[in-house]
């Protein structure tokens, strides 16, 4: 039976899931990131090691994590480190292949901000904050990062620089002795960004079914550049899209079942 058609949140999902390879080392972020990396590890990378902050090493949960101190993290972890262990001695070695993080804000250097919407002494929204997030932006080998497109995401200046991207660009990361290669993709509901290989501004360089050019700069809150030729990214196959439902499905019922929500 034909599945029914995605939702720009499974869209997002499926294409980010794709962007990670096997067997790579990935410093994963509770929310998206973590519902793609964990669909990728049941699809197609079934040897990608996720790494959470908490310090859980090899992580294969049965149910996406409410955070990094669910139990579900440690209970199918490889390994379990302490918090210091996991970032001098694997994120700030450089043993940490890809970081894949979420935010409220980014700006065309795909710099973000997960700290407030609107002044730091009096916001309109307190964010959960930086977490391990600078860190893995700046040791990470590079970073994901999965956000719903629109213009008050998309920013011409963030609220506040939580984590950086690629600064004000260019070679910005190299001046101030950062090892990573920072932000290389941008997955959104609407399109792929990747930054520019000179100036490290966001370029859109993908647009998924259905989307065109226009939606994505009408969704930005900067004049977007873009690329020469945007492609079309694949529809979610029936597989892709059955696997995650149920995946989503399961974890709802077993956060349901233990009192707390997704």
């Amino acid at each position: 039976m034909t599945m029914p058609p995605p939702t720009p949140d499974e869209v997002m999902t499926v294409v980010a899931a794709r962007s990670l390879r096997d067997g790579v080392m990935c410093f994963v972020g509770i929310g998206w990131p973590s519902a793609a990396a964990n669909l990728a590890r049941r699809l197609h990378a079934p040897n990608l090691v996720l790494v959470y902050e908490s310090g859980t090493i090899g992580a294969k949960p049965d149910v996406l994590p409410l955070s990094i101190g669910d139990g579900e993290l440690a209970e199918t972890a490889d390994a379990v480190v302490s918090v210091p262990e996991i970032f001098a001695y694997w994120l700030q070695a450089g043993r940490i292949d890809v970081g894949f993080l979420g935010a409220a804000q980014i700006d065309r250097f795909a710099n973000l901000n997960t700290t407030t919407i609107g002044p730091y002494a009096s916001p309109r929204v307190r964010l959960p904050g930086a977490g391990g997030a600078p860190e893995i932006a700046a040791a990470a080998g590079e970073v994901f990062v999965m956000m719903r497109h629109r213009p008050e995401a998309f920013v011409e200046r963030l609220d506040f620089i939580t984590t950086p991207g690629h600064l004000d660009g260019g070679d910005a990361r190299a001046r101030v002795g950062l090892p990573g290669k920072g932000p290389t993709r941008v997955i959104t509901d609407l399109g792929i960004l990747e930054p520019d290989a000179a100036t490290r501004e966001l370029v859109l360089t993908g647009v998924h079914p259905g989307v065109s050019v226009e939606r994505v700069l009408e969704a930005t809150g900067w004049t977007l550049q873009v690329a020469e030729h945007v492609v079309e990214t694949p529809v979610p196959s029936d597989d892709e899209l059955r696997v995650l439902r149920e995946l989503q499905e399961r974890s709802s019922e077993a956060h349901a079942a233990r009192g707390t929500h997704a």
